[in-house]
């Protein structure tokens, strides 16, 4: 009712969700209420993001799970769901953000290396927040089906949206209710972002979470790399649509200084920054 039926993606589940508090603790835990990050140069964070998200990629081979000993690398549900928000999160984290600057007044102040003026930390980090994000969806999306399943398929398909939207919400205030200690990330005004502005970050979730669900989800129908790379990309596209929609017909959800508009008004999100 709650993990999948496929062995190896129950035990990739519950790897992702059981490593959180590692990357968590880290972070919120240490880093951030001991201020830390004030002594913190560009390799510091560097450190920071890699620390957190390497062990996602290296603990699985080191500690394998009975469900994967007699599977190669390449089906390996962990494996997939890393691919796959690799390519969603650098999406998110390399077009995305200036959606960010652009709406919402977000800005990095951090020292930082960067990659299209977006901190290599926030690649990193990303790839964590965002599998533990995921894999909660999964697990709950899995349950309410369960739950509604003799319901008309019309009903769940309202439930399930319902859900996915609260969801979806949640995480995205969450996340900017969980940084609001760290001065180094701001927005132009914080009591929009918190009400509006975690709304569009929602918009990731609403695409990514009943699309992730999909791998290997379905008894007999395992996913290749090609297609896991495929799926990413497609959902990637679907956010990039819906949130560059936002930024022409509603806009800034609040008046944005000069230097934060990467992206100026009618123009196409890979026009306004270089």
């Amino acid at each position: 009712m709650w993990f999948a039926q496929n062995p190896s993606k129950r035990w990739g589940e519950l790897f992702f969700l059981l490593y959180t508090p590692f990357w968590l603790t880290l972070c919120l835990g240490i880093i951030v209420p001991y201020k830390l990050y004030e002594s913190f140069t560009e390799l510091e964070y560097l450190l920071v993001g890699l620390v957190s998200a390497v062990p996602a990629f290296v603990l699985p081979l080191l500690i394998v799970g009975k469900a994967d000993r007699s599977i190669p690398l390449k089906d390996r549900y962990w494996v997939k769901a890393n691919l796959w928000m690799i390519i969603f999160s650098y999406v998110g984290n390399y077009f995305w953000t200036h959606y960010f600057f652009t709406v919402l007044g977000a800005s990095y102040t951090f020292p930082s290396w960067r990659m299209n003026n977006v901190p290599h930390t926030t690649f990193l980090l990303t790839q964590t927040c965002f599998l533990f994000y995921h894999g909660i969806s999964n697990i709950t999306l899995r349950r309410l089906q369960h739950s509604i399943a003799e319901l008309p398929e019309n009903i769940q398909r309202l439930f399930k949206a319902g859900w996915i939207l609260a969801l979806s919400y949640f995480f995205a205030y969450l996340e900017t209710l969980a940084i609001s200690n760290f001065p180094y990330y701001t927005f132009v005004d914080r009591a929009s972002m918190y009400k509006v502005g975690s709304l569009f970050y929602a918009i990731y979730f609403f695409v990514s979470f009943p699309m992730f669900l999909r791998i290997d989800e379905k008894p007999g129908d395992p996913w290749d790399l090609s297609r896991i790379a495929v799926d990413a990309l497609g959902a990637a596209m679907l956010v990039t649509i819906i949130l560059d929609l936002w930024r022409i017909f509603l806009g800034p959800i609040v008046p944005i200084p000069e230097s934060n508009q990467c992206l100026q008004p009618g123009l196409p999100w890979f026009a306004g920054h270089s």
